[in-house]
């Protein structure tokens, strides 16, 4: 099998480029320079020095000593909330930027559900002295009060998206409506493996860097590149992504990517996409999407802003189609519950993402001598209101 995607844009049924004819030169110019434009040295060698100087590469790879014996077995945390903005989503900002640069792009837009990608897209923007205009549902604005602050900050213009259920697939929608507008001066940052082709590769490619790190970093500590298992959360999915990318053809590595259950899966308030979804195409590529008997899309729900999606990438929908990634549902009670852990376990306080993947540990069980890698996406300080009121602190 192969998990990368094909020349037209596909893994395995998913993926592809649906959009509307006014989009159309701007994907295909994309699509067609892309891969040019990454590998050219001066790009690289621009993109590694930010990615190390700007960024804080690489991220450590730390052993949770306490949490690992809790559960017995190795458990690692690949720390990219140590990324200069809080979470991986910096990683492709930065890559984008760079590409926008290069297509000679005066303007960037840009969607936020947590409001990383948005806080990492304004960062980027004031690092460049970029325009920039990040769409975000209303209901995620209060949520993510923080965020919001800190993309005004960075001098970004925050556009509340007031229709639909008024969080990040809307937004989204927003954004793209934003392109067909101005296709000429605009460049479209997507904050995640979704979209058009040639967005779901370009964002993993920019995202490799994780796994590219791990599999160092593993070398020095375990002696091998490879775990056993690779876990993260996925809404969108470019933090798993980013730490499957290297890992994607090597089947003795198990990936398991864990999804938000909201208040249980049949509850009618859940963004669990695998096992709700069907096949479908929304923003622009064939995935798995929670969708009507007549294909209205189903609206989402998650404690936590950043998995609210009622899809999920092609690349993820492709590894739960083939067998190849095994797909977990959390719910908030336990995500919470996971996250507070950590704060005491290791005096880490992880993003309400990232607390699903630690979540599976209570159920799934590994072997004692089994290394197992976590994706710590992106850190608490966004959440502590939800955190808060969740446990009355």
């Amino acid at each position: 099998m192969i998990y990368q995607v094909n020349e037209k844009g596909y893994y395995g049924d998913f993926g592809g480029a649906f959009i509307p004819e006014m989009l159309y030169p701007n994907v295909e110019e994309l699509r067609s320079r892309y891969l040019q434009i990454m590998q050219e040295e001066d790009f690289q060698k621009e993109f590694r020095q930010l990615l190390k100087d700007y960024v804080g590469r690489p991220t450590p790879l730390y052993y949770a000593e306490r949490f690992s014996k809790k559960y017995g077995t190795k458990v690692y945390l690949k720390r990219e909330d140590l990324c200069h903005t809080g979470a991986h989503k910096v990683n492709n900002t930065i890559g984008q930027i760079l590409m926008a640069k290069r297509l000679g792009k005066s303007r960037i837009i840009a969607e936020t559900g947590a409001g990383q990608h948005g806080v990492a897209t304004a960062t980027v923007c004031a690092l460049m002295g970029i325009e920039c205009v990040v769409y975000m549902g209303e209901i995620d604005i209060k949520r993510q009060a923080p965020n919001v602050a800190r993309m005004k900050m960075l001098g970004a213009t925050v556009v509340p998206a007031t229709s639909g259920s008024r969080t990040l697939k809307d937004a989204t929608n927003e954004a793209i409506r934003d392109w067909i507008n101005n296709p000429m001066n605009t460049h479209y940052i997507i904050g995640s493996v979704v979209g058009p082709h040639p967005y779901p590769d370009m964002v993993a490619r920019f995202q490799s860097v994780v796994s590219e790190e791990v599999q160092k970093q593993l070398q020095e500590k375990e002696g091998r590149e490879n775990p056993d298992y690779v876990v993260a959360c996925v809404g969108g999915g470019s933090n798993a992504a980013g730490l499957y990318y290297h890992y994607l053809d090597k089947e003795e590595v198990g990936i398991i990517a864990v999804e938000a259950a909201g208040e249980g899966v049949l509850t009618g308030k859940s963004a669990a996409t695998s096992a709700l979804g069907r096949e479908g195409i929304i923003h622009g590529s064939k995935t798995l999407l929670m969708q009507t008997e007549d294909g209205q899309i189903t609206e989402p729900y998650s404690i936590s802003a950043g998995l609210d999606y009622p899809g999920v990438g092609p690349m993820h929908a492709n590894l739960f189609r083939t067998g190849r990634g095994e797909f977990i549902s959390v719910t908030d009670e336990d995500a919470m519950a996971a996250g507070l852990q950590l704060c005491k376990l290791e005096g880490i306080i992880p993003a309400i993402e990232t607390a699903h993947a630690l979540a599976i540990f209570e159920t799934r069980k590994f072997e004692k001598d089994d290394v197992v890698v976590v994706n710590l996406s992106g850190r608490g300080d966004k959440d502590l209101n939800t955190y808060i009121e969740h446990f009355n602190l």
